[in-house]
C-alpha cells in the first residue's frame, strides 16, 4: 500500500488514527491511486461503521415537599393520618422486613398526600436575585455603552464604567438581601 511517491522513492507514510476501542471496527483500508490529496501523497480511505446514539434528556422525577413537615399544622395532620392508616392496616406478615416495608409505604403515601409533589427542578435560569433596581442599572449601562460605541470615542467610557459598578453593587446587594429573606 503506497501512499507517498516522489520519483523512485515510494513508501507508506500516511496513517489514519483510530481510537483503541474502534480498531476492531475497521473493515477495509485502501489507497486511491489517481487521487492526490496533497502533492505526492495518495488518498487513504478506511471503511468503518459508526453508530450514532441519540442522547435522551434525563427524565426528572417529581419530589415530595417534605420541608412542609416543619410547619406545625402540616406536621400534626401528617401524624394523625399516619396513626389512622396504621390502625386501619392489616398486619398479616410474620417477617420483620415486610412489617417495615408496609410501614414505609404508609408513611410515604401519607407524606405525598399531606405535603404534595413538585413538578421537577426549575427549567429556567435562576433569577431570584433580579429586581427592578438592578434592571434599571443594566438598562442605563447598555444605553451609555451604546452611545460610546456610536461616537467611537475611547473617552466617555467613564459613564459606562460607573454604571457597571452600580450594576454590580445592585446585584450583590439584591442577592444578599434575598438570601437573608429566604433563611
Amino acid at each position: 500500500m503506497v501512499t507517498y511517491a516522489a520519483g523512485p522513492v515510494k513508501s507508506t507514510v500516511d496513517n489514519i488514527i483510530v481510537r483503541q476501542e474502534d480498531k476492531a471496527k475497521v473493515r477495509n483500508v485502501k489507497v486511491i491511486p489517481n487521487e492526490e490529496c496533497i502533492p505526492k501523497h495518495k488518498l487513504l480511505v478506511m471503511d468503518t461503521p459508526f453508530n450514532t446514539t441519540k442522547r435522551w434528556h434525563k427524565k426528572l422525577e417529581p419530589r415530595m415537599h417534605v420541608w412542609k413537615l416543619k410547619e406545625e399544622k402540616t406536621s400534626e395532620e401528617y401524624h394523625s393520618m399516619v396513626k389512622d392508616n396504621v390502625a386501619e392496616a392489616e398486619w398479616k406478615y410474620f417477617d420483620v422486613n415486610e412489617y417495615l416495608q408496609q410501614m414505609k409505604n404508609i408513611m410515604m403515601d401519607t407524606a405525598q398526600v399531606t405535603c404534595g409533589l413538585s413538578k421537577g427542578p426549575c427549567r429556567d435560569k435562576e433569577t431570584w436575585w433580579w429586581n427592578e433596581e438592578l434592571a434599571e442599572a443594566v438598562r442605563e449601562k447598555k444605553k451609555k455603552y451604546g452611545n460610546c460605541k456610536k461616537r467611537k470615542i475611547g473617552r466617555g467610557m467613564e459613564g459606562v464604567q460607573e454604571e457597571q459598578s452600580k450594576m454590580q453593587k445592585g446585584y450583590l446587594f439584591s442577592k444578599g438581601k434575598n438570601r437573608r429573606n429566604v433563611k
